[in-house]
């Protein structure tokens, strides 16, 4: 079998021997070649294109993805799939929160829900009225295959997914593939507290921090080799490593195509902010979604901005600035219809983030909080039934600022999970 690796005309022969060398009980790492001279970054999904995806062969399989599933060149899987129809057979495509929206400007909505035609592939979507296949989906599948851009953070649900989709795969018997990606932060730096079992949820749903620094073909391997699923169930995993990336390495510096992971996340600046300031989707406050400066503003109609410029001027949050600011959330497009205060003007701030290494997203979102929460108590709310204790994974964050603790001692109260999460997650590293 030949590899043919891309911008290179040396070519290659593939050998048993694997750079990983970990052995796992219930999964394993697909063998790749010594491949130390190639300077590129090759996702999982490239790899499996210059194999000419002939480890599908002959096999009916269906598969779990969404818009972020694209090569080095930018095709999506499914495009690269259509090419070998005659010797892989798709049964059904699964897709996950949000299903496959479009990542252009106007966010155009692909079926989530329907036919696929290039493979006449059934399009189900797991989310809202099911988490998890029917495992009558399953019969007769010979692979559940795997290819989805995992953003970093723990809010996000794809990780919860692909654990569901792991588990039916368990129960079915079918193995599993996934295709790995990098973490866009980077795998070396842990932040924020791990989940309380009390507080986990579809943006909680495994025990890491809020930044975990795995990429998702290490997560789903810690998934499987802990039984991290219902019953702890296991399935035969096979992760298809990538090319050339290292633990340092951002995503930035891969040079791969950026695909929006989510609505309202449009760049890879608004996802590195999105780190602290998603916690405010816990509350009544406004953080720009509806603007084109998503989780950049906060403000609501009841907050004065040049109040909480001046308090937050006085923290000196390293690595970020402050200005006064107004602005009115709007509808952009058909997955944001809603935002909160639409129409309504919200005064407040707005953050300029002048030294990304410095700046510290999860304390700079509590100061903020904490400034707004305690300057504003009888509009300020938390919504839900503590939603934010689901994202910040337990109930300290609101007891810190209810006792109108010092922010910065904060990250303080999460030292301790990072150095039992950095120590635990080490067998599991692939890079």
């Amino acid at each position: 079998m030949i590899l043919k690796v891309i911008n290179v005309t040396l070519v290659i022969t593939i050998i048993s021997s694997v750079t990983i060398a970990q052995e796992f009980e219930y999964s394993e790492i697909f063998p790749l070649p010594e491949t130390g001279f190639i300077e590129q970054v090759l996702n999982g999904l490239d790899v499996l294109e210059e194999l000419s995806f002939q480890p599908l062969y002959g096999k009916t399989i269906v598969v779990l993805t969404n818009h972020t599933s694209v090569s080095r060149k930018g095709v999506h899987l499914l495009d690269l799939l259509a090419q070998y129809q005659d010797s892989i057979s798709i049964r059904i495509v699964y897709t996950p929160e949000h299903g496959l929206f479009s990542p252009s400007d106007d966010m155009v909505s692909l079926p989530s829900e329907g036919k696929d035609p290039r493979f006449n592939a059934q399009i189900k979507y797991l989310w809202e009225r099911r988490f998890r296949p029917d495992i009558l989906d399953l019969y007769g599948v010979d692979l559940i295959l795997i290819d989805i851009q995992d953003p970093g953070l723990r809010y996000f649900s794809y990780i919860t997914t692909v654990t569901k989709m792991m588990e039916a795969g368990a129960i079915a018997e079918v193995p599993v593939m996934v295709l790995d990606r990098p973490n866009p932060f980077g795998g070396i730096k842990i932040e924020g507290p791990m989940v309380r079992p009390k507080h986990q949820s579809f943006v909680g749903y495994h025990l890491v921090p809020i930044r975990h620094g795995l990429t998702v073909g290490e997560y789903a391997l810690m998934i499987n080799e802990t039984g991290w699923v219902r019953q702890s169930e296991r399935v035969r995993l096979t992760v298809v490593p990538m090319i050339g990336w290292e633990r340092e390495t951002t995503f930035s510096e891969t040079e791969l195509p950026w695909i929006p992971p989510a609505p309202g996340i449009p760049d890879w600046e608004t996802l590195r902010v999105y780190e602290g300031m998603a916690l405010f989707n816990g509350t009544n406050i406004s953080v720009g979604i509806g603007t084109d400066q998503p989780y950049f503003l906060v403000g609501a109609p009841w907050v004065l901005g040049s109040t909480v410029l001046g308090l937050l001027e006085r923290s000196r949050l390293p690595g970020v600035q402050f200005e006064a600011g107004k602005f009115t959330p709007d509808s952009l497009n058909a997955y944001l219809p809603s935002p909160i205060y639409r129409g309504e003007e919200c005064d407040g701030i707005r953050m300029i983030v002048t030294d990304w290494n410095t700046f510290e997203p999860l304390r700079t979102a509590a100061t903020i909080l904490s400034i707004v929460s305690s300057n504003y108590p009888t509009q300020f709310r938390w919504t839900g039934t503590f939603y934010v204790d689901k994202l910040y994974g337990h109930d300290y964050l609101r007891i810190f600022l209810a006792q109108r603790r010092d922010t910065a001692k904060l990250p303080a109260t999460w030292t301790h999970d990072v150095i039992r999460f950095s120590q635990f997650r080490e067998k599991f590293l692939i890079y």
